[in-house]
């Protein structure tokens, strides 16, 4: 099988407490957690931007996939993250990123088409209602930071998103975390807000609820359906990526077998192990660590 995925390359430097990192984010996480499910003969294609000052933080994941829409730049963005212990995270951005160039290829040749919105700006809507029309199969579309806005000093903080009707009919599968789901309607009720996305077209929905689980709503013989799954009992120590590793994880289980509980089973397990890792490295380890999760069951 063949995937496309569509993000920013973003460094993070992440403020826990008193302890201060820097590390490969964005779209890196979505590319590691792919990199844990794919077979020999499946590839993964990355349409994303780089530079040479931060290429070595992202190396050894992308060393290991297709690079063919991997472009240089002069500089990608940096974001500072404050992590709480309850609730959302801070986001400030060091600069905006420009809307990623498409692939200009037959989109057909791809068994799925992932679009992680790392910075809010990776594509715009003219870019989707062009990928939607050129493309037959599924579109996974994480909503991410396209649900903050930004200030003066590049603090991204939560607004409503206009028009997401438009981008809305052109995503089969959505995932957002509580904070973002509210960013896509005027409705403040979730069951409102998930019968209004459906509405539009949309075939799954995926609603991350951090430590509480995931829930994924879906039709199924002309009704919505849910499931949910609770979160696996770790001993938390990271908070950052763990909503891609659970997206790529779900899409790629979901496109290969068709099975939307055996998907968010899967997913659920992957973000689970995530949250025990405290460096970037470590993710690179999720298929034999969350196996080894598997045995001792």
């Amino acid at each position: 099988m063949n995937f496309l995925v569509v993000g920013h390359s973003v460094v993070d430097k992440i403020i826990d407490k008193d302890r201060i990192s820097i590390k490969p984010g964005g779209i890196f996480y979505t590319v590691v957690s792919l990199i844990s499910q794919i077979n020999s003969d499946d590839k993964v294609y990355l349409c994303s931007s780089i530079d040479k000052e931060n290429e070595m933080l992202f190396q050894d994941a992308y060393d290991r996939i297709e690079k063919e829409f991997l472009i240089y730049v002069d500089s990608i963005p940096k974001v500072e993250l404050v992590v709480n212990e309850v609730g959302e995270r801070k986001e400030t951005y060091s600069q905006t990123a420009q809307n990623l160039l498409l692939p200009n290829v037959d989109l057909n040749r791809f068994d799925g088409i992932l679009i992680n919105m790392i910075s809010g700006y990776d594509i715009s809507l003219e870019q989707i209602k062009q990928l939607r029309k050129n493309y037959d199969g599924l579109i996974y579309f994480d909503v991410h930071t396209f649900s903050r806005g930004v200030d003066k000093i590049l603090n991204r903080i939560f607004r409503r998103i206009n028009d997401f009707n438009a981008w809305a009919e052109c995503i089969d599968i959505l995932q957002a975390n509580e904070s973002e789901l509210l960013t896509l309607s005027k409705q403040k009720d979730e069951a409102r807000i998930i019968d209004k996305l459906f509405s539009y077209g949309i075939k799954q929905i995926m609603v991350t609820r951090a430590e509480r689980g995931a829930t994924v709503f879906f039709r199924e013989n002309n009704s919505v359906k849910k499931n949910h799954k609770d979160a696996l009992k770790t001993k938390v120590v990271n908070k950052i990526g763990c909503g891609d590793v659970f997206g790529a994880v779900y899409f790629y289980n979901y496109i290969k077998n068709k099975n939307v509980l055996l998907a968010l089973q899967q997913a659920n397990l992957f973000a689970g192990v995530a949250t025990t890792y405290s460096e970037a490295k470590d993710f690179l380890n999720l298929k034999r660590d969350a196996n080894e999760r598997i045995s001792k069951k």
